[in-house]
């Protein structure tokens, strides 16, 4: 089945994990990274996952799970250990139309999770539409090393440029050209080699 790519935004969306593992444990870090607001319904957890709840970062619902916990989900990971579990919990998403993810299972699955390679705002998403989690990790590594971390201050000097230029009510199309001439391989190699002042110099030559 062919995948639509999309970037989420969970800021404040109710997200459900259930179960507590380690299994888990990542897909609610991940959760948090986005802001969301994290429900987590099992009888037990990881030290990782308790202490994020008792700082306050998640709810944790120390239970078995029960089809009304997903009420009012917009997106559910099922990470147990058990697969009956997780088939249930993924059957009583279809049945209410939420978005559910059955870990390393991809039959159950709504959406995957792809391998990402993240500088700042830039992110990267490898996916294999679940027939390969090792080579999307494998291009991960590789993507890594090509896109190291001074993206990331180049990637905020860019949308803080993008935001100035737009702001002067100038031409779009003339706008449009100039954005893509900061943000060309010649201007990269410059603001790694000169910083900011070189480039502001060289983009105004």
């Amino acid at each position: 089945m062919p995948l639509f790519p999309i970037s989420l935004k969970l800021r404040g969306r109710l997200c459900v994990v259930v179960g507590g593992g380690a299994i888990a444990e990542s897909k609610v870090q991940s959760l948090l990274a986005a802001e969301a607001h994290v429900v987590v319904i099992a009888p037990e957890v990881t030290e990782s996952v308790a202490a994020w709840a008792r700082a306050g970062q998640i709810e944790w619902q120390e239970k078995e799970f029960a089809a009304e916990d997903l009420c009012g989900a917009f997106l559910v990971v099922a990470g147990t250990s058990s697969p009956l579990l997780n088939h249930e919990v993924f059957r009583q998403c279809e049945t209410d139309g939420i978005l559910c993810n059955v870990v390393d299972d991809p039959e159950f699955c709504h959406f995957y999770y792809p391998a990402v390679v993240r500088r700042g705002a830039l992110q990267i998403a490898i996916s294999t539409e679940g027939q390969s989690p090792a080579l999307a990790q494998r291009l991960r590594r590789e993507l890594e090393a090509q896109f190291g971390p001074e993206y990331e201050p180049w990637l905020e000097w860019l949308g803080a440029a993008r935001k100035f230029l737009r702001s002067e009510g100038k031409d779009p199309e003339e706008t449009k050209r100039y954005l893509h001439q900061l943000a060309s391989e010649e201007m990269f190699e410059k603001f790694l080699h000169e910083g900011e002042r070189g480039l502001i110099g060289r983009s105004h030559s």
